[in-house]
């Protein structure tokens, strides 16, 4: 679908208050045309109607009049360089930004992400940005069992067991 099209998509979407399809078309034609920072500010525009800050400030980043919450957010939630390169979702080479600004916001990313982990990093491969602490980043904190927690996990267990009984009840049924 082009361009044009899909951004007319995205506004009616918003105007019937589909606000999750908008954010998802803006995310499939970002992912298509990376070096569109028009396109990355519209995100923003429709992760502030959800309040999510640090969202907005990921698709803000590369823009000179961006939110400093907004980008203290983003830089909490992607700790390292690493997962803020891998959030930027960039293609290319920095000098395809539109802006000096964009690209040497990019520059300073990659630079920073390439001290920490001692070698070159490169935008189009995610693995030479890749590290150990990139794939154990967002795993949820373990938390001690609770009462409740249990009782739904027995409840679970109990239905599942009920509905195979049923079904090989009437397995059983079916063949006498």
């Amino acid at each position: 679908m082009p361009l044009r099209e899909t951004l007319a998509r995205v506004d009616a979407d918003l105007a019937a208050g589909r606000v999750p399809l908008a954010r998802q078309r803006l995310r499939g034609l970002i992912s298509s045309f990376p070096h569109d920072l028009t396109l990355r500010r519209r995100l923003a525009e429709v992760y502030r109607l959800y309040g999510d800050t640090a969202e907005a400030g990921r698709w803000m980043y590369l823009e000179e009049d961006r939110n400093a919450d907004e980008t203290a957010a983003f830089e909490a939630r992607y700790g390292s360089p690493g997962w803020r390169m891998k959030a930027l979702v960039w293609q290319g080479a920095e000098a395809k930004a539109a802006t000096a600004f964009a690209e040497g916001q990019l520059v300073a990313v990659r630079t920073a992400c390439a001290t920490q982990l001692g070698h070159p990093v490169d935008w189009d491969d995610p693995a030479s940005y890749r590290d150990d602490d990139l794939e154990g980043g967002y795993e949820a904190p373990s938390e001690p069992w609770t009462a409740g927690g249990v009782l739904v996990g027995v409840g679970c267990l109990v239905a599942a067991l009920v509905f195979l009984a049923i079904w090989v009840n009437g397995l059983v049924a079916l063949f006498d």
